[in-house]
């Protein structure tokens, strides 16, 4: 059942990106930082916690959830540091994910072939 919630609500955060690719004209930049963004608004309200409860990792994988990671190490590095932690909490509480998504960046970059699209 785990997987079933799983599936369901981090396709429903996908279907809610597709639309707004679908139906706007954003950028797709600007799609995904509103997915960071509404999933910080919304750990702050206090509404995304119970959405990770429930479904587990379709709520924590999704852009939203990064975005509610960030909000919970903010959070906990200003409760510890005051209000220095504004600046660090977010880093140290992503920093796996910001340096997995650098080298593999990097690795993509090294062994691609960038070419334009025709």
């Amino acid at each position: 059942m785990d997987y079933i919630k799983a599936f369901v609500v981090g396709g429903l955060i996908c279907v809610i990106g597709q639309i707004f690719i679908d139906k706007t004209n954003l950028t797709p930049a600007r799609i995904l930082t509103s997915l960071v963004v509404i999933g910080v608004i919304l750990g702050a309200v206090g509404v995304y916690k119970p959405l990770v409860d429930f479904a587990g990792a379709g709520a924590t994988v999704p852009l939203s959830g990064f975005g509610f990671n960030l909000y919970k190490g903010v959070k906990e590095a200003i409760s510890q540091d005051g209000w220095l932690g504004i600046l660090t909490g977010g880093f140290t509480a992503c920093s796996a994910g910001i340096a997995a998504a650098i080298i593999f960046g990097m690795i993509a970059g090294v062994f691609g072939k960038p070419s334009d699209k025709k």
